[in-house]
Formats: structure tokens, sequence, C-alpha cells
């Protein structure tokens, strides 16, 4: 009887092979005849072309809002609106006064019991352009140079036969939130993975990130199982990733950043900022900056990344320690995406490394800045981060930096664009699945068969 359970196990694993629901996770068995017109010899506007889903970092998506509030901060607020209108970004919001309406509209308020945050009372947001492109090559809609995103990049990919909406896609979200809140968004994304691949024959998509929207992404991966990745992830292409933070998160949460807008004060844009979590998210890793490491110096008072309750009680802003403990475990630990990676950043550029304070005035006031090494915004270690996969997968893990290309200029670089050309050429021979990823796919696709029948 033993003998007879062992042998319908085994079938039913052999089927469950032959089943991954797609021939092409045997395609290393046999030639699949679609790909047969594929010459390597053809140039990169002849060949055909892997799917692209860009995912945008911090104030890299727009953000509408509607409102009907009980009380404004000024009379020049709009206190009931009877259709949704641009909240991030138009730039004519941030201007003396009328960016107050802006703050208060753009903050977050926490809930301690369920450890999440939700809009202030009113105010309703939502995250236009999802599969599109329009929302993250501009964050601005009326399409200013100035607030120009992935734009340059699609350009540049629709020059050499993609198009928007089918084979190049954006998936913007909500970036004041961290990977803990997005769970609508992760199972959106999975669904434009899923279609994206589908109305390509079949292509396995690159998923290219900026930003905050690489640790947001290896978050998500991290909780996909091999056979689904093996399947529908050509490759993690990552650009300007911050791994393990930035010190310019510091900064924002004790005396905020203006973004260099001159027109405002950064103490005035620090009221939403540290209303964030994803800038929690973004605040400098103790698995990346040494325990003995100072960040910020008030002349009296030495900050490390072993002192961010001292540091989140001395601003006056206890809250934004509970947002760090939610977050600080998330994605720091660089586990496996299991898909081949391709981590590009700049380098040799300053890059905050430390900030001195007053102590008699501190935070309210901008800080003495020491540099280092990184992207102009992120620090080179948490650039690096990446290459602490490549001793955790199979897969490979590319790495190339570029030097002085800074942390926004990456998306718009022409040896940066014509890096992700090369890479995006469609190659059936790629796709193909190797021997022990045919093997460990089914092995994971057939124990979730039998946990979930």
């Amino acid at each position: 009887m033993l003998m007879v359970k062992t042998i319908l196990v085994c079938c039913l694993f052999f089927i469950s092979l032959f089943t991954l629901s797609h021939a092409s996770s045997w395609n290393w068995f046999w030639w699949n005849e679609k790909d047969a017109n594929f010459n390597p010899s053809n140039t990169v506007n002849d060949v055909p072309k892997s799917p692209i889903i860009l995912v945008p970092g911090d104030g890299g998506s727009q953000l509408e809002a509607q409102v009907d509030k009980p009380e404004v901060v000024h009379y020049i607020c709009q206190q009931k609106t009877s259709e949704y209108f641009t909240l991030w970004l138009n730039l004519a919001d941030l201007v003396p006064y009328v960016i107050d309406c802006w703050v208060d509209n753009m903050r977050l308020l926490y809930d301690p019991e369920t450890r999440k945050t939700h809009n202030p009372p009113g105010v309703s947001i939502r995250v236009p352009g999802f599969g599109n492109t329009s929302t993250v090559e501009y964050v601005d809609p009326s399409q200013v140079s100035l607030a120009g995103y992935f734009n340059v990049l699609v350009a540049e990919m629709v020059k050499i036969g993609y198009q928007r909406g089918i084979n190049i896609r954006g998936a913007p979200y909500d970036f004041r939130k961290s990977p803990l809140e997005l769970d609508d968004f992760y199972k959106n994304f999975k669904s434009l993975v899923e279609e994206t691949y589908t109305i390509n024959g079949g292509r396995k998509v690159m998923i290219v990130c900026h930003s905050l929207g690489c640790p947001t992404m290896l978050y998500f991966l991290n909780r996909q199982k091999f056979y689904w990745k093996n399947k529908y992830v050509k490759s993690f292409v990552t650009l300007a990733g911050a791994w393990g933070g930035a010190v310019k998160a510091l900064k924002a949460y004790a005396s905020g950043d203006n973004f260099g807008v001159i027109t405002i004060t950064a103490l005035t844009i620090r009221k939403e900022e540290r209303t964030f979590p994803s800038l929690a998210y973004l605040l400098p890793s103790d698995k990346f900056w040494a325990p003995h490491q100072t960040l910020l110096s008030t002349g009296r008072k030495n900050y490390t990344v072993a002192d961010y309750q001292q540091f989140f009680n001395d601003i006056n802003y206890p809250i934004g320690y509970e947002m760090w403990k939610d977050t600080k475990e998330l994605t720091q630990s660089m586990d496996s995406p299991e898909v081949t990676v391709h981590c590009l950043h700049g380098v040799g550029l300053k890059t905050m490394s430390s900030l001195r304070y007053s102590y008699e005035n501190f935070p309210n006031h901008d800080p003495l800045a020491e540099s280092s090494d990184g992207d102009g915004t992120v620090n080179l270690a948490s650039l690096r981060g990446c290459l602490r996969m490549q001793q955790q997968q199979l897969k490979p893990v590319h790495y190339t930096t570029f030097k002085g290309v800074d942390h926004m200029a990456i998306m718009s670089d022409p040896n940066v664009i014509q890096y992700l050309k090369r890479i995006s050429i469609y190659n059936p021979n790629e796709e193909q699945s190797s021997w022990w990823e045919t093997i460990w796919g089914g092995l994971n696709q057939f124990y979730d068969k039998i946990r979930h029948p």
C-alpha cells in the first residue's frame, strides 16, 4: 500500500511539472516555434522586446485628492471639492500660504493600535494612471520639464519600438506608505505582471525600479513563489536603489527637506514629511551603518543607528520611532529576490553622510553636512546593498556603476538607457528555464497544490 501511495505522489509531481501553466517552462526541453524568427545579429530596433514595468521611487507617482473637510488651516484652502484634483505634484501649490493647505492634505495620521496610517478627516487620496506610463513620466500633469521623471527613459524606449501601455507600463503607488500598507498595490502589481506577460505573447517582464521603488519591489518579490517569479519575471533592474536608507532621510525628520525649492522652507515641508512611514523605511539601517558611526551631532549629543528612540524623543516626534520599529526589518537583510538582478547606480558625488546642528536651535535650523561618496542622495554603502544578494542566489546579480551620475539623472543618462536597451532585447534562449529551475519550481508548485488543493 505504501508503495502505491509513493507511486501516486510521484505521478502527481511529474504531472504538475508538465502543467506549470505554460509550455515555456520546459523550453530547454523543446523549441518553441513562435520564437524561431529570433536573430541575435539584428539591431536593437529590429529585435523583439521584453516588456517593462516601471516602478517609481519617493515622490515619483502622481496623487489626486478630493476633500470634504470639517475645517481648514487657512481661509484660502478648499474645504470641499466635487471632483478629484492634483495633489502631487502641482507646482502652483508650493508657494507661501498655499503650501499650508497642501501640507494639511498630504500628511498622514498614525494609529499606534493598528500601526497603520490614514489620511486626515475629510481627505480622500487616490493614485491615478496604474498600468500606464503617463503618471510616472511626469509627476505634474502639466508635464513641465521640472516635473519630468521617467519621461526621457520612456521616450527613448519608444524610439526603438516600445509602445506605452502595451510593453512599457507604469506601476505608480502611494509613496507615503511603507510596504506594510501596500497590500492592494501589490495585489494589483502581481496582476499587472501577469497581464503584461500575456498580452506580450508570454514574454517575461522586466521590473525596472528607482530609489524607494527598489526595496519596495524587493519586499514584493520576497513574498512570491519561486515558480511564479520563474515564469513571469525576466529581471529586476534597480536604478539607484536605496537598500539601506540614506542620511538624507534623517535630515528630513530633523529639519525637513525642501527638495531644493527655494520658495518654501524645509520646516514647512517637515510637517508632512515626518508623517510618512516610507521616510522611516528610508532611515539609515543598522545593517548598513555601524553602531558607533555618528550620523547626527548637536555638540552635546551624538546620534547613531542605535539611538533612534532618543533621537525621536529629542525632536519631539516619538511616533517616528514607532514607524521606524514597524519598518526596520522589512527588506534591510537583503534576502534574495530569486530573479536575475541588474543593479545600476551613480558614484563619485558628494553625498550627505553626517549632520551637525547647534544644540541651542536643534532641530529647527539647517545643519552643516559632511559628505562622502554616493549618488548625491543615497550613500554608497546603501547603494551597494544589492551586492549582498550575490551570495544568496544562483541567478546572476549584475553590478554596474556610473561615475558622476546623480540620483535623479540616472533615469535619463544616455549610458544607463543604452544598458537598458541592450538587456531589453528578447532572447528566447535566455528565457528557457534551466533544469534546476524547472524542478525547483515544480516542487514549489506541487507543495502548494498539496497545501491548498
